[in-house]
């Protein structure tokens, strides 16, 4: 997919910035950052000669590019805290390329390979991050599609999109198809055009959380190309 030529071991960031009120989702309050000890303050406890900043962030878990894990959906589920690393970190992973397409069916996987593989979703949508554009109409894919990955044995499902459902109703059968059979999910993700279609390794790490069920990431890929 990417017009560039890849190195192994090449890192590819796959995640959004976060900041001080940054709209991931309509209706969710945004991050609010700032300073609980500022290096000015600190001088009152250090000196001159040694300044700290301490930062206080206070956000919804779903900011970001974020990791969905089955507590989200499920009270029953795995929670951030419960999931094991080998879902986590250094994933097999393939792109499938639908840019610009809306609704995602199932043509576009069949035939592909994706048993303990993490399925990178590139929609091109990424490109209307940080917009009014971004949060209505956006690409999804289809619950077909959810259960198609799930038989087929995929461990991890992202998208570059705002969510992975169609969200002009209330319904979320991908969310509860994926997450119930404990593949994860990770949204809002980026730079997807930037990797090749397969040859390459996913990590998606959040913090090691009970009782949350989703949280941001530092989601990126390896080239392993041979």
């Amino acid at each position: 997919m990417s017009n560039t030529t890849l190195k192994t071991n090449e890192l590819i960031d796959l995640s959004h910035r976060i900041f001080d009120g940054l709209i991931t989702y309509k209706g969710l309050p945004p991050p609010i950052m700032c300073d609980y000890l500022s290096r000015e303050k600190s001088k009152e406890i250090y000196g001159d000669d040694y300044q700290v900043q301490i930062g206080k962030i206070e956000m919804v878990s779903n900011t970001g590019t974020y990791l969905d894990s089955p507590f989200h959906f499920d009270p029953q589920g795995d929670d951030l805290g419960d999931l094991a690393l080998e879902l986590l970190a250094d994933l097999p992973a393939v792109v499938v390329n639908v840019k610009d397409q809306i609704e995602i069916g199932i043509d576009n996987f069949k035939g592909l390979d994706v048993a303990g593989k993490a399925v990178l979703i590139y929609t091109n949508w990424s490109q209307h991050w940080n917009t009014e554009h971004y949060f209505e109409n956006h690409a999804f894919i289809t619950e077909q599609v959810a259960i198609w990955l799930v038989d087929n044995g995929a461990k991890l499902v992202g998208i570059d999109t705002h969510n992975i459902d169609d969200t002009r109703g209330m319904l979320r059968p991908v969310h509860k198809h994926l997450l119930g059979n404990n593949v994860l999910i990770v949204e809002h993700m980026t730079n997807l055009d930037q990797l090749p279609s397969s040859g390459f390794r996913f990590f998606a790490v959040p913090p090691k959380i009970t009782g949350v069920g989703t949280f941001p990431v530092r989601a990126f890929a390896k080239i392993a190309l041979s």
